[in-house]
């Protein structure tokens, strides 16, 4: 995956982490819900992450796959 795209994708998880932790620490709710909802919020955060990660990786590995193929055929072309 692209140092770039890894980093947007870090900064919206962390941003988002960050807002959802925020919004329910200052929620009125007793220690233990607010701990329940913010290990709920957490585990979806990750699944969340990990699908993004599977699909960046399967963005990249295709894109590299093409670029492989494009080349091969060109380089192929130049040689006939």
């Amino acid at each position: 995956m692209e140092s770039g795209t890894g980093k947007v994708i870090a900064a919206f998880l962390a941003g988002a982490a960050a807002g959802a932790s925020l919004g329910l620490l200052l929620a009125p709710e007793k220690g233990e819900e607010t701990r329940l909802k913010l290990k709920e919020t957490f585990d979806e955060l990750g699944e969340k992450a990990q699908e993004a990660y599977l699909k960046a990786q399967e963005a990249y590995e295709k894109f590299t796959k093409e670029v492989q193929t494009e080349t091969t055929t060109a380089t192929g072309k130049k040689k006939a």
